[in-house]
């Protein structure tokens, strides 16, 4: 089998990791993996069944009646599908993203996904964004990047993504839930979000897309051939 490379990005929420994720894996032919989509397709198939994210006996009485698989249309656009249902769309909303944090929190639903997405890096090159990539997911992964900015500029961007899809907003509210899912995602058991060793952190508060385009092709570029 051909050697295939790995690129790893981990940051908190809002940072622009799969926006960034999305677009890199085009320029650079690899296969994008957002790890974000799939924890809210699980929040979304719980939250479906009425299942609180917080119920530890309710998570475990059902995870083993999700399937979770993901596809890629023509435009490689990645897409969740679950128990057979394309469900994209559906989870991409401000309950389930604060669901996710909560559900990704439980250690048997990340078993179940931690092959699936290993077996993804094996087959292809990726590029795979997420809260613990780099530290549990891909603790080999060839590139490591740590994408953050500051939670004011995180939470503007999220308001003006969620705007411009014709969703109701409220700035203050998404900075509450932003301070919020990080202290979830710092403070859970099982693999907090946390920069690891050897990734290269990079602040994108001041920059905008093209800009850290540009820088994370100049890091990748120094560890792999481009």
């Amino acid at each position: 089998m051909a050697k295939t490379y790995s690129i790893a990005i981990d940051g908190p929420a809002g940072a622009g990791k799969s926006t960034i994720a999305r677009r890199l894996a085009e320029e650079l032919g690899y296969c994008y993996v957002d790890t974000g989509a799939i924890y809210r397709t699980v929040a979304y198939f719980l939250d479906l069944l009425g299942v609180s994210p917080k119920d530890v006996d309710g998570v475990r009485r059902y995870i083993d009646e999700l399937t979770v698989e993901i596809e890629y249309d023509e435009t490689g656009a990645q897409h969740m599908i679950m128990n057979g249902m394309d469900v994209t769309k559906d989870i991409r909303t401000q309950e389930i993203s604060q669901k996710a944090s909560l559900v990704s929190a439980h250690k048997e639903v990340r078993d179940m996904l931690l092959d699936m997405q290993r077996d993804v890096a094996r087959k292809h090159n990726v590029i795979m964004d997420g809260r613990d990539i780099g530290t549990v997911v891909l603790p080999k992964a060839d590139v490591k990047i740590f994408l953050t900015a500051s939670s004011q500029v995180r939470a503007r961007r999220r308001y003006e993504e969620l705007i411009a899809k014709g969703q109701k907003a409220e700035l203050p509210q998404i900075l509450k839930e932003i301070e919020q899912r990080d202290y979830q995602d710092t403070h859970r058991e099982v693999a907090p979000l946390k920069k690891a060793r050897d990734a290269v952190e990079l602040d994108t508060s001041d920059l905008d897309i093209a800009g850290v385009i540009a820088a994370m092709k100049k890091i990748i570029g120094e560890k792999i051939p481009l």
